[in-house]
């Protein structure tokens, strides 16, 4: 009888023995899990070597840079090559050009072609710019990044110009006259030729030169590593591409506690340091960055009224290349590829608006629409989600007219001080999920946090996204789904390497080439922030809001005409 208990007593002791062996095996297997199967690949083992937001150690291990393992068919290829091709810049003759022959705005000038001629409305301006440099000789090759506009500030009028590059140290601005009366002519330097070699160099050297940074947490213990699409190699990482989209994203791995343990996602900072002292000089407010071009003659034509206005012409199609797409008159823009309606009341808003659910998706410069809507509309109530302030996910409500308002940010690269992991959402996962309908509507932006990344890191995403847009109105033909587009900024030498306006642009013209040809519509922030008579400003007053809310729900709501 002893024997048999002491015999059973040794098995559930061996048995105990064993379930430890196995636990612990398991453990480090889900350790493991944590860094390697996101996506399938085999990346570093974990150990513990300790890692901090300022790792600047130099590796010969390769990084990782998802972006650099698509696999791309053969049309997608075709499409990135064509892409790419579009938005190549012009470059300086080789060798080393010395600031004092780089483009100077103040000797650089501006004619206009036959300026005494007599015009009417709907005619074309012309304009020559001739770039010079510092010494006052011509400058014979281009590249420069130009913004030019017409303007009348008597009737708070204007529009943007069509700028083309002759390659040769000149520049010819196309307008087109949409008003009568006396209209001013304006040409900007943003930056000189040898800047943007600068700037290339550092999208496709520099992708880190913002940085992230994750919290990880159990219990009382938490630990901050750095984050972002491409990361020196060297050290273990965690792996977070997405499942669905395939976005690549990693950050570091804590030393004592696992990948499914983060908690948050944040902007760690930008680095410092990233010029030379002759590369520096390309890039001084006061100098050489978003300064006026002289005119050498008079600045300004009269433009007499059309005759005769034909109504068919009013019917047109809409064309995200159009150029301009509208005007500024009376300060209300005017659209040339669809009619707006001003919603000057809230309550044409809400009549508008009746029935539907409202999807904002993008960065803060969409935020705006959520922040102006729920202000202006009384009935349009925030309810409180306890979301960070600034960062979301943000949602308003109208029991009474069955009106629903979200906003949620755009997945990362995201520049916000503190978004939940739970909370980092692709627009591609989030469309995927939306059932869609003659009452929903969708809207969503995203460029402005994609401007320190090679250009594939952006089509990537956006290819994700279009195949979403796709499927969605292939389901449901009837959604609203509309685009809010890049817009100009406030510049000065800091911003200028992380968010300048000529990445913006570079991204934008990717955008509209992409969302082509399908059934979307494009609100033009871009036009509205170089048109407007106000300073640009990454977030632009309420004025201009305001038209950009009115050309996005004339599209919700369109005129029966």
């Amino acid at each position: 009888m002893w024997r048999d208990s002491f015999r059973l007593q040794l098995f559930c002791l061996l048995m105990a023995g064993l379930a430890v062996v196995v636990l612990i095996h398991n453990f480090f297997q889900l350790e493991h899990l944590d860094d390697d199967t996101v996506s399938g690949l085999n990346w570093i083992t974990e150990n513990n070597v300790p890692h901090s937001l300022s790792q600047t150690t130099k590796t010969t291990r390769k990084p990782y840079c998802g972006y650099t393992q698509q696999t791309l068919s053969k049309r997608e290829q075709a499409e990135q090559e064509s892409l790419l091709a579009a938005i190549e810049w012009p470059k300086p003759p080789d060798g080393k050009i010395v600031f004092a022959q780089s483009t100077d705005p103040t000797r650089s000038d501006f004619v206009i072609v036959k300026p005494s001629r007599f015009f009417k409305v709907g005619d074309q301006l012309e304009v020559l710019v001739r770039m010079k440099d510092f010494h006052g000789k011509p400058k014979q090759y281009g590249g420069d990044y130009l913004q030019a506009r017409i303007h009348s500030p008597g009737v708070k009028a204007g529009a943007a110009g069509r700028i083309v590059d002759c390659h040769n140290g000149l520049y010819k601005v196309f307008f087109t006259l949409l008003w009568p009366g006396e209209v001013k002519v304006s040409v900007s330097l943003v930056h000189p030729s040898e800047g943007i070699q600068v700037l290339l160099r550092l999208r496709e050297e520099r992708p880190d030169r913002v940085y992230f940074k994750s919290s990880f947490k159990s219990g009382r213990y938490s630990e901050t590593t750095e984050c972002n699409v491409c990361l020196p190699g060297g050290l273990p990482v965690c792996n977070f591409t997405d499942l669905y989209t395939g976005e690549p994203w990693f950050c570091y791995k804590p030393r004592k506690l696992s990948c499914a343990s983060r908690i948050s996602h944040a902007k760690g900072g930008y680095l410092k340091g990233l010029l030379t002292q002759e590369e520096s000089l390309f890039f001084q407010s006061d100098v050489n960055i978003k300064r006026p071009i002289p005119s050498s003659g008079p600045d300004s034509v009269i433009v007499k009224p059309k005759a005769f206005t034909d109504s068919s012409s009013m019917d047109r199609a809409e064309d995200p290349t159009v150029s301009p797409s509208g005007y500024y008159y009376e300060d209300q823009w005017r659209s040339r590829t669809h009619w707006i309606h001003n919603f000057n009341k809230s309550d044409d808003i809400t009549e508008c608006l009746q029935g539907k659910v409202i999807h904002l998706f993008g960065d803060s410069t969409i935020r705006q629409w959520f922040e102006y809507l729920t202000a202006f509309v009384p009935d349009l109530v925030e309810f409180n989600l306890g979301s960070p302030k600034n960062v979301g996910p943000f949602m308003s409500v109208d029991l009474k007219h069955n009106i629903l308002l979200k906003f949620r940010c755009h997945g990362p690269p995201i520049r916000f001080s503190t978004v939940f992991s739970s909370e980092l959402r692709y627009i591609a996962n989030e469309l995927n999920s939306i059932v869609g309908g003659r009452n929903t509507v969708i809207a969503f932006t995203i460029w402005s946090h994609f401007s320190t990344f090679p250009v594939e890191v952006y089509i990537r995403r956006l290819r994700n996204i279009r195949r979403a847009v796709v499927q969605l109105l292939d389901r449901s033909p009837k959604t609203s789904i509309v685009i809010r587009t890049a817009n100009v900024q406030e510049l000065g030498p800091e911003v200028s390497l992380f968010n300048s306006d000529w990445y913006s642009f570079q991204l934008d013209s990717v955008m509209r080439k992409m969302f082509s040809g399908i059934a979307v519509h494009f609100v033009d922030a871009w036009e509205m922030s170089v048109a407007h008579y106000l300073p640009h400003n990454l977030h632009p007053n309420e004025i201009i809001v305001k038209n950009q809310i009115d050309a996005f729900l004339s599209y919700v709501c369109p005129l029966q005409t």
